[in-house]
């Protein structure tokens, strides 16, 4: 039932917003919620961390002038209030849909959504980039990032806090803190003093002070540092702004975050007497205003569809295992066998499948935070004192350790396992969270095994060959169920290199990676119907590749199709290509590359994505009827 929202309603811009009185913005802030978990129930996404904004979204919108103001959220998954201000209001059900409105800000999708943004730690260097420019334009526009506290773990965000105080541009940073536990009396202190501590006249008398005391040579500039001292001591003693102004931040706060006029007042003051980079710290709750994401708001982070009256998903047919709970086993499994395997991931224990490693294993488990990069780095130091580090990522923010995975893990040829989860197309998240790269980006990397597993189970074996492998590993695996193979109790190791055939055939050779290879063996039966006779190779390994194994399939058949829940360019398709050039049989052999072309796919259903990506089952029977010349 879509919910009563009278105010709301009558908003279709910021603008529109600015017309409120502040004392009625409570209640506006009660519709955006009853929206947001509407919504979230019905498609799915991220809920927690909206909730956990609504007042000071309200807030930034009621004071800065937006879409001239720039405002660069975090991450972007804590976005959905400012959609529905934005001008989305009308098509926010279609939220995470195929076709529908993004679940990130998008530069396409909204003047207001001024840079793209769906990983970490990146709002700070966006958001002085775009102040510095500014700068150089001669606009007086305000710049505002809102980052979070998990985002604060990135070393990014330091880095950009860090240049921000060097130099010393207009640059608001809010620092969305749903964690720390502050007392209210403190809290209530620090508010008070921050918000009065920003007003017009405290700022013009703390300015012509130091200009009054910095006249008088070093006896002057002494008493400032000394008053600048006493300042700091006591902030430092209800605050942690001390940290901030070390990096030469104006520090306000910690204010309420769920009292919309304190919000006001403060971003007013700050917005018309603060003059270069000020850090607002903003205590807010997770899951706000929803009981069970309150209550549980790691559960409620990213949720699927759930009924709002209890909370608890909507029943969904019985599946098989998902990869992540089956590498979540086997690496428990394995850890229990040897004491030097230890996990490691960043800020994602429970996404990874890690949950029941971190109690039977405490003492060998790192969460690392956001900070893929110290994560890698982390494992390879663990790795040169004998330990069997598996550092658990997903693909997408994989990505941000590629230095790290050649320098320090691959050139000292290290035994550190990556578990590369949500390998190839997610689903809802859309091209910032899609894993499509990882084939094409670790598979040049010299002394890196490279492994893609057919099933549930051959991603155990896969894991066990990897963790005991003497140099460095990687598996990668989709999200989502596996195939409801049978597991097999004892695990072992694969031949390193080695493909599997599956089917033999004449006429045609199927390569499918991964994924790809359950598909793959229907188009073969299909195929089989219509006097078409396909080989089928499992490859196991993208690196080494099994080139023995292949190229006598490939002169045997003549005609090769790859498939690959990967980009076409650079992928697995690249790599046989590659091997056959080196054999000499480029000339002898047709070859088609099926993988997802050279623009990022969009958000929506797995389904869908490898059909419009034409990595599907009937994609690869069309092109496998194209590639013999049947004609239908």
């Amino acid at each position: 039932m879509k919910p009563d929202t009278p105010l709301l309603d009558t908003i279709n811009s910021p603008d529109d917003l600015k017309e409120f009185a502040p004392r009625d913005l409570p209640l506006l802030a009660d519709e955006l919620r009853q929206v947001i978990i509407n919504t979230v129930a019905t498609n799915g996404g991220h809920l927690a961390p909206c909730l956990g904004v609504v007042e000071l979204t309200l807030a930034i919108h009621y004071v800065f002038d937006t879409p001239h103001d720039k405002v660069i959220w975090d991450v972007g998954h804590q976005a959905y209030a400012h959609k529905l201000l934005t001008g989305r209001r009308e098509r926010f059900h279609t939220l995470r849909q195929h076709q529908g409105i993004s679940g990130f800000p998008k530069r396409e999708e909204s003047p207001y959504d001024p840079f793209d943004t769906g990983h970490s730690s990146t709002s700070i260097s966006a958001s002085l980039g775009i102040a510095c420019a500014k700068h150089l334009k001669g606009d007086p526009a305000r710049t505002i990032a809102v980052i979070g506290d998990g985002s604060m773990t990135g070393g990014m965000a330091f880095e950009a806090l860090n240049q921000a105080g060097h130099l010393d541009r207009n640059l608001i940073v809010i620092l969305n803190d749903n964690e720390m536990s502050i007392s209210p009396n403190v809290g209530a202190l620090s508010s008070f003093l921050s918000r009065k501590m920003t007003g017009k006249a405290v700022t013009r008398l703390k300015r012509d002070t130091e200009g009054f005391l910095k006249s008088f040579a070093n006896v002057g500039e002494n008493i400032l540092q000394f008053l600048k001292r006493s300042e700091g001591s006591f902030k430092a003693f209800f605050t942690p702004g001390m940290l901030f102004e070390a990096l030469k931040f104006e520090y306000v706060g910690p204010i309420p975050g769920h009292q919309v006029e304190t919000l006001i007042e403060t971003l007013r003051n700050v917005r018309d007497f603060s003059h270069g980079p000020v850090l607002i710290h903003v205590l807010t709750t997770k899951g706000k205003g929803y009981g069970p994401a309150e209550k549980h708001p790691g559960d409620y982070h990213g949720v699927g569809p759930f009924d709002v009256a209890t909370g608890l998903p909507l029943p969904t047919p019985q599946a098989p295992p998902s990869y992540t709970k089956v590498f979540g086993e086997t690496i428990v499994e394995l850890a229990a066998q040897d004491p030097r395997v230890v996990a490691i991931t960043a800020a994602m224990p429970a996404g990874t499948g890690l949950s029941d490693f971190t109690k039977r294993f405490p003492d060998r488990f790192f969460d690392v935070g956001i900070a893929e990069q110290h994560a890698v780095t982390f494992a390879a130091g663990l790795a040169t004192e004998g330990m069997l580090p598996v550092v658990a990522i997903y693909s997408t923010f994989m990505q941000r350790a590629l230095d790290q995975i050649i320098h320090d893990v691959c050139l000292p040829n290290l035994p550190v396992t990556f578990a590369i989860d949500r390998a190839g197309v997610v689903g809802d998240d859309g091209p910032t969270h899609h894993g499509v790269f990882d084939l094409s980006f670790l598979r040049f990397v010299p002394n890196l095994l490279l492994m893609a597993p057919k099933d549930e189970n051959e991603l155990r074996h896969m894991l066990h060959t990897a963790i005991f492998h003497p140099g460095p590993a990687a598996v990668r695996y989709p999200r989502g169920c596996g195939l409801g193979v049978a597991l097999d109790p004892e695990l072992h190791k694969l031949p390193i290199g080695k493909g599997e055939l599956l089917k033999e055939g004449d006429n045609l050779l199927l390569l499918p990676l991964g994924n790809r290879v359950g598909p793959a063996l229907e188009a073969a039966a299909g195929l089989e119907k219509l006097g078409i006779s396909a080989a089928v190779i499992n490859p196991r390994f993208v690196s080494p590749l099994d080139g023995d194994l292949i190229c006598a399939w490939a002169k045997r058949c003549g005609r090769v199709l790859t498939v690959e829940d990967n980009a076409r360019h650079g992928g697995f398709g690249s790599a046989v290509l590659e091997l056959l050039s080196s054999r000499g049989l480029s000339g002898q052999i047709q070859v088609r590359l099926l993988g997802y072309p050279d623009h990022f796919m969009e958000h929506g259903p797995q389904e869908i994505l490898y059909r419009i990506g034409h990595v599907d089952l009937p994609a690869i029977t069309a092109a496998a009827l194209e590639l013999v010349g049947h004609k239908a």
